[in-house]
Formats: structure tokens, sequence, C-alpha cells
């Protein structure tokens, strides 16, 4: 069995699909919440950190007085805190001028509002800072880099999006595997609908453990399967009992009638000869009946199939045919390709052929042509310039007891095109209408 694919458009496909997408959106999600999170925390750490050493310095100002806080900022200037965290400070009178510290230029933060927030300095670092006003003429600004958060939380990203892919892979890998499995066992399930549906043997797959929706699948398919067997074959055997049980009858009753016609031979053209011809009537119609089911019952089977030389079979016919239409006052063309051969029973290709062969002729008003074409494929076109097929009939033309109606029409029970159909899907092969400017083309040719 070749290895099964899981298709974009598939169910299975779609909901490896899916199961993607949940993944790549609940790490995405969980990435945003980890990371506002972390952020968070980490401007929360910074604002007490800041607002711990600016209440502690304001302290100082307000029980030391300004000296004071000059020696203090001077002092802490170079601290790093456990955290890694540098401080940097800024004494400014209210113009915002630098009186002490290491920040040239007061940042956009109002003072008297005690203002904190993320900002950066003139040098280009980044800090987070808070000022405040301790007189009408002096503020104080109090600041910490981060820089080693935002390497911690660069870090902390790149190995949560390394796992995250890696959790999306995984989930992406089990969701093919088990889409293609379950595409392996449901594609078997289809591969056994389709061969019992062109008549070829069919072969549900075992059961899997447990018996899952699949399983029930196969097993309602196998049952279905069984019950149609059984039907055909009781259709069969009940066909060939009618078939024994009427045709034996009919064929006495002509014997009977052929008997009574010898015994009064001018009654041969009366009421017993007409029922005679009633009887060969019904029994020819009852052969294409059950040739038809049993065209239709090995439709797809190969066995008995051998090698046709169609070249050779269609110039037979067409040699054939030939005298037939000139005494019919037709004119009779063909067109037969070379060394075109197929795969199929020859008595039932010759009589689908014959069909369509003797409806032409039998059809075609006297001066109009009749046209064999064989190309490769096979494909065999049966064409002719009578009155052709009415548009309303063309969907029906195929079907038992369907006969065109035609100037001219001559008796029939409408099972010639039916059987031709029959033994054209039983090789598999299409016969249909063509599109003919004129008159009635049917076209055989291998089925799409």
């Amino acid at each position: 069995m070749k290895p099964a694919r899981v298709r974009a458009r598939s169910i299975f496909g779609q909901l490896t699909t899916a199961s993607i997408l949940i993944a790549v959106i609940a790490v995405g999600v969980l990435f945003a919440v980890t990371t506002i999170t972390v952020q968070r925390q980490t401007r929360s750490s910074l604002s007490a950190t800041v607002s711990t050493d600016l209440a502690g310095l304001i302290d100082i100002y307000a029980t030391a007085g300004r000296e004071e806080l000059l020696r203090r900022v001077a002092d802490r200037q170079d601290v790093v805190s456990l955290e890694g965290r540098r401080s940097h400070y800024m004494i400014a009178d209210g113009a915002g001028r630098l009186l002490a510290g290491d920040v040239k230029h007061w940042p956009e933060l109002n003072a008297a509002r005690s203002e904190e927030g993320f900002v950066t300095l003139g040098d280009g670092t980044q800090v987070y800072a808070q000022g405040a006003k301790l007189a009408p003429n002096l503020q104080l600004l109090v600041a910490r880099e981060y820089d080693r958060d935002r390497s911690a939380l660069a870090v902390l990203s790149a190995a949560f999006l390394a796992v995250g892919a890696a959790i999306v892979g995984a989930v992406a890998f089990v969701a093919w595997i088990t889409a293609r499995h379950l595409a392996r066992r449901m594609d078997a399930v289809n591969a056994a609908l389709g061969a019992a549906a062109d008549g070829r043997a069919a072969s549900f797959p075992a059961r899997q453990r447990g018996g899952d929706e699949i399983d029930e699948v196969a097993g309602h398919g196998a049952r279905l399967l069984a019950r149609q067997a059984q039907l055909l074959k009781a259709y069969k055997q009940v066909s060939e009992h009618v078939a024994h049980e009427v045709r034996t009858p009919l064929m006495h009753l002509d014997n009977r009638l052929g008997t009574a016609m010898q015994a009064r031979p001018e009654g041969a053209g009366g009421p017993i000869g007409q029922s005679r011809e009633d009887i060969r009537t019904i029994l020819s119609m009852l052969d294409s009946l059950l040739d038809i089911a049993s065209a239709e019952s090995r439709r797809g089977d190969l066995a008995g199939l051998a090698e046709i030389d169609m070249s050779a079979l269609v110039t037979s016919l067409a040699d054939l045919y030939e005298g037939s239409a000139e005494d019919a006052g037709l004119t009779f063309e063909t067109s037969i390709a070379k060394n075109v051969t197929m795969l199929g029973e020859r008595m039932q290709i010759t009589r689908l052929l014959s069909n369509l062969l003797d409806n032409a002729i039998k059809y075609v008003p006297e001066g109009g042509r009749v046209r064999l074409i064989l190309r490769a494929g096979p494909q065999v076109t049966v064409e002719d310039d009578g009155p052709g097929i009415l548009r309303d009939q063309r969907d029906r033309i195929f079907e038992r007891f369907a006969r065109a109606t035609a100037p001219g029409d001559r008796p029939g029970h409408g099972l010639g095109l039916a059987l031709s159909r029959a033994i054209a899907e039983r090789h598999g092969l299409v016969l249909r209408l063509g599109d003919a400017p004129r008159g009635a083309q049917f076209i055989l040719e291998p089925a799409p």
C-alpha cells in the first residue's frame, strides 16, 4: 500500500493544521503573559528600589541639611546593588541645572509630582528614575540602570521561544503521525469501497484494538457488501430460474405452433405465424435482459478478458456491414488506425459495435452516410447523417426499453443501447453520445 498522504483539504489535514495553530496560539499567549509578568515585576522591583533610595535621601536632607545630602550622593554614585543595578543621581536647582551628581541633564520627569518611569539619560544610558522637589529651588533625581534585567528578559524570551518552538514541533509531529495513521486507515476503507463500486474484490482493513469510529464504518461497509453479494447472488439465481422457466415453455409453444403450421400450411401467414413471431420477439428480449444483467454483474471483472486486436476486429466489421449499407442505399466510410489493441472479450465487443452499426443502418434514410472510425486509445466512433436523437431524449437513450423517436421508426424493444453500455462498462469503457452537427454520433472510449 502506498504511504498515506495527509491532504490539506482532508479532515485529517484540517485537524493537523488546527492542532498546530492551537499549539502556536497557546505558546504565544503563554509567552506574552510571561513576558508581561516579568516586565511588571521588573518595573515593580525598580520602582521599590528607587523609591526607597529617594525616601532615604529626602530624610537625610530633612534631618541633616543640604551639605550632608551632597556628601551622601557623592558616596552612592559608584555603588552597584546586589541585582547589578548601577545608581545615578542628580541634585539640581529649580531650573534643572546640575548642582551635584553624574546626571548632566534633568529628564522629562516632574519633580513636583514625584514622577517616575523609564527614561534615557543624555549619554544614552537607559534607567528607571524618580524625581522629587526638596525645596523651592532644589530638586533630587534617583535612577537605576536595568541592563541586566533586560538581558535576563532577552535570555528568558529566547529560551521560551526555543522551548515553545520545540513544543509546537512536537505537537505538529504527533498530530501528523496520528493524522497519517488515521488517513491510512480511512484510505483503506475508501479503497475497499472503490473496489466494490468498480466490481472488484473488496477487503476492508482489520479491526483495531478499541474499535473506534473508523472500525465501525469498515464493519458496516463489510456487512453492506456481504449483503449486496447475497442479493446479487439471489438475483442471478432468480434470473436464471425465470429464464429457464419462461424460455422453455415458450420454446415448446413455438415448436407446437410449428407443428401446427406444418399440418395446416395455409395458416403460416395467419395468426399462428404471427404468434410465432411474437414468441421469438419475447425470447430475444429476454435474452437481451439476461445479457445486460450478466454484463452489469461482471462490471470491472477482468476474468476472461484477453488482448483483442481492435484494428482487425473493426476492419472485419467494416467488411461485413459495407455490403449491408450498400444494399440499403447508404455510403459506408471507414477510418481505421493500425495496431490498436485492448483487453476485452471479443464476442461482447463485437456485439456492442454491431448494435451501433445496426442502429445506424436501420435509421439512416436512403442516400445517407454511415462512418466507422477507430483511433488509438482505443476510441471507436460510429456516426451518421440520419435524423439523429432529440435533445430531450439524450439523457435516457441508454436506459432499458428507451427508444428514440425518429421518422420512419422501426420495431424494437429498446434494449440494444442499454446492452451496449453495460458491455462497455464491463470493460472499463464509456459509451456516450457525441455532439455531431447532424445525425447521431456514438463514441466508445476508456473511462476517465
